[in-house]
């Protein structure tokens, strides 16, 4: 069973057959877009990716560590993964093999969808663990306590700076929707056109395909001298 500590809803996208080149057998996608935390389970020989959209120069960072079975112990050698974080585009951001944890920070060059996949070797007999992840980006992954510290800045003032950076996010975020809908209206453009000229070929087919019909049917009467 999977554990959400965050309210964001979680939502099942689709079944990820494949993982680089060393999966072997099937994993599946989350769709999360703003994750403070998140805990899941996996199987051994198994992948599980998570996505998030992300715009443009911005800094995301992520933080997974494998949940130990038995406090105090060390953990099993079955309980490693192998995580691998791309853009939509195919770039690779971080890959870590065979880690108990781990960490990731690195600034977006294009807006889209990133995705962290946490793959687990085969192991015999059939292991099961558990991983916790947090993935922030933008202005929820800023450190702000090193932000105080660095500054020596008083509490207000750095609320300010919080609010500041806040309405500047949204400001952003409003900027990238609209140039999402622009995208989007030029996409409606281009396939209404398409449509309308297929229409119009279409007709110019029909009719061209009847005009041969009637003049193959009048040639036919005309030989056997029925009209």
């Amino acid at each position: 069973m999977e554990r959400e500590y965050s309210d964001r809803a979680l939502s099942l996208i689709r079944w990820s057959p494949n993982f680089g080149n060393s999966l072997e057998k099937g994993g599946f996608m989350l769709s999360i877009h703003v994750v403070e935390a998140i805990r899941f389970d996996l199987n051994s020989g198994y992948t599980k990716c998570i996505s998030e959209d992300i715009k443009s120069n911005s800094m995301t960072v992520g933080n997974y560590q494998i949940v130990n079975p038995n406090e105090g112990q060390p953990l099993p050698d079955s309980h490693r993964v192998t995580v691998r974080v791309t853009s939509g585009n195919g770039g690779s951001y971080h890959h870590s093999e065979s880690v108990t944890g781990g960490h990731f920070a690195f600034h977006t060059v294009e807006a889209g969808a990133y995705m962290a996949c946490f793959y687990a070797a085969d192991h015999h007999p059939s292991a099961s663990m558990t991983v916790d992840f947090e993935w922030k980006s933008g202005i929820a992954a800023k450190d702000w306590t090193n932000v105080a510290k660095k500054g020596s800045v008083e509490l207000m003032e750095l609320e300010l700076k919080k609010m500041f950076d806040s309405v500047q996010s949204i400001q952003e975020d409003m900027f990238y929707l609209r140039e999402r809908e622009e995208e989007m209206q030029q996409l409606n453009r281009s396939t209404n056109t398409k449509l309308s000229w297929l229409s119009i070929f279409s007709i110019a087919f029909a009719l061209s395909v009847a005009g041969l019909q009637l003049w193959h049917l009048k040639t036919f009467f005309e030989k056997k001298k029925l009209i």
